[in-house]
């Protein structure tokens, strides 16, 4: 029988870089945005590319093709080309979905908060339960003021990045991350 570490080593190296990567965006706040748009912009492509590729092989197999493939692939498509030619348009983008994406995934979660406490114990639950409170918090202050979230998008995805990798971290040394 192999005696494994407890330590779980992908999510503490998954830990230490949203750490570097939080300290980086709080030192560069408008470089971070650029880039995030910019990936945005990139994923945007090779997932329209991906939709028509698989239109495209459809076709040929039984001799129709998902329409929805081919026109979600477009404007996959479109909606990259115009991240990228328009950087400052992809941030005010960013801005308005930002802010729901961090409540969902804030609700999401929350949901998850039975199973961390009968795996974790409570002191990892109440950790993720005031993470996700927060977070849920900012999501909506950043609904409804919009121009706060433009001027602090960068700060909130720089702090919430660095709460997320002390709890990979926190994940990594607990029964979480062991590996069975």
């Amino acid at each position: 029988m192999k005696n494994r570490s407890a330590l779980g080593w992908g999510e503490l190296i998954v830990g230490i870089a949203l750490i570097i990567l939080g300290a980086v965006t709080f030192v560069r706040p408008s470089g971070a945005l650029t880039g995030i748009v910019f990936v945005y912009g990139i994923l945007a492509i090779v997932t329209g590319i991906s939709d028509i590729v698989l239109y495209v092989q459809m076709e040929k197999r039984t001799g129709f093709g998902p329409s929805l493939s081919l026109v979600t692939g477009i404007l996959s498509i479109l909606a990259g080309v115009f991240l990228l030619l328009n950087i400052d348009a992809g941030k005010w983008v960013l801005v308005v979905l930002f802010p729901l994406w961090f409540i969902t995934h804030c609700i999401a979660r929350l949901t998850h908060l039975p199973e961390i406490r009968l795996t974790s114990g409570t002191g990892y639950y109440y950790f993720t339960l005031i993470v996700n409170i927060i977070g849920l918090v900012l999501g909506f202050v950043m609904v409804f003021n919009p121009m706060l979230s433009f001027f602090s998008v960068s700060y909130v995805i720089g702090f919430y990045l660095i709460l997320m990798g002390i709890d990979y971290l926190v994940q990594a040394v607990s029964d979480v991350g062991a590996r069975r």
